[in-house]
């Protein structure tokens, strides 16, 4: 069984793209699943997070406090700002462009740890980042959201704010007292949770793309050009940003990872509850979630072959 955990966790991209192409090539079948699910799914994500992070893992936070800093300032600015620049440069609808704004403005998210310990970062740096803008997302992700599409769409920040808060932050609190409580179960089933994220993921991307299978179809290619754009962009900027303020090479591709990959089933899930009138929002968050995996997966060993 571990084997097979492995296997699943090693070929997340993969998986991701096969369940794309299935939910494309099969959209009745995976529709009738209800989009109600995606907030348990991510919950499932979070909360497999939460037992996998120790208190150690957060003093980053007190230790190197400039390091992190450094990196939530990027993640909120460089990600939103240049979702808003590409949304106009590509001319988007008002749906498409509150999805990708919503993705920009989004926490970083888990994938981005797995990807910057296989690309050996700072892993303690990414952690850190990670929990901070989570933390920070309840406010920061329904502020920047209205700021930059608030003038076109009506957001709801409190209800925004609140499913944050219930989806995100209630299930990591949950993991964390899991595995306080029960340290050695939770330590047998750490193996297992990898897997377990990755079909998770694969789930939300079946269900969301699915439901909105014609329409990516007649739209796809400028939706998944912006959010390649997009992904790249992130990760040039971060890591030219750690560049400049002379971080290491290790912190550099933390900090890369970390602004990057976005918490894209995050914003799919909000899409869903917030954005109903405009369906073709979870799109961008959907495609997000099957590229960044993707180009993860390659810029780990382009990393990889830097010196760390």
């Amino acid at each position: 069984m571990k084997k097979l955990c492995h296997y699943i966790s090693e070929y997340m991209g993969v998986l991701v793209l096969l369940s794309a192409i299935a939910a494309l090539a099969f959209p009745g079948v995976f529709s009738q699943v209800k989009p109600t699910v995606i907030n348990p799914l991510l919950g499932v994500i979070m909360f497999g997070m939460g037992l996998t992070l120790r208190a150690d893992d957060f003093r980053i936070v007190f230790s190197r406090p400039k390091d992190v800093i450094i990196g939530c300032l990027a993640q909120f600015t460089v990600m939103p700002l240049l979702a808003w620049t590409l949304a106009r440069l590509f001319a988007l609808d008002e749906a498409l462009t509150v999805g990708v704004v919503l993705v920009g403005c989004c926490p970083g998210g888990t994938a981005s740890n797995v990807i910057t310990y296989l690309a050996k970062g700072d892993l303690a740096l990414s952690v850190g980042m990670t929990g901070v803008s989570t933390l920070l997302a309840p406010v920061l992700t329904p502020l920047l959201v209205l700021l930059l599409a608030g003038k076109t769409v009506d957001v709801d920040v409190t209800g925004m704010l609140l499913s944050i808060l219930w989806v995100v932050i209630l299930p990591i609190v949950a993991g964390l007292v899991g595995k306080r409580l029960w340290p050695r179960q939770t330590t047998a089933a750490t193996a297992y949770l990898p897997a377990l994220s990755t079909l998770a993921i694969c789930a939300i991307v079946l269900i969301v793309i699915a439901a909105n299978a014609a329409k990516l179809m007649s739209s796809g290619l400028i939706v998944i050009l912006v959010v390649m754009l997009h992904n790249v962009g992130g990760l040039a900027v971060g890591y030219a940003i750690g560049t400049v303020l002379g971080l290491s090479a290790a912190k550099r591709k933390a900090v890369s990872i970390e602004v990057g990959m976005q918490n894209s089933g995050l914003a799919s899930s909000l899409a869903t509850l917030h954005f109903a009138a405009y369906p073709m929002a979870t799109i961008p968050g959907a495609v997000f979630s099957v590229w960044h995996n993707i180009s993860g997966a390659i810029v780990a060993r382009i990393y990889n072959s830097l010196k760390a």
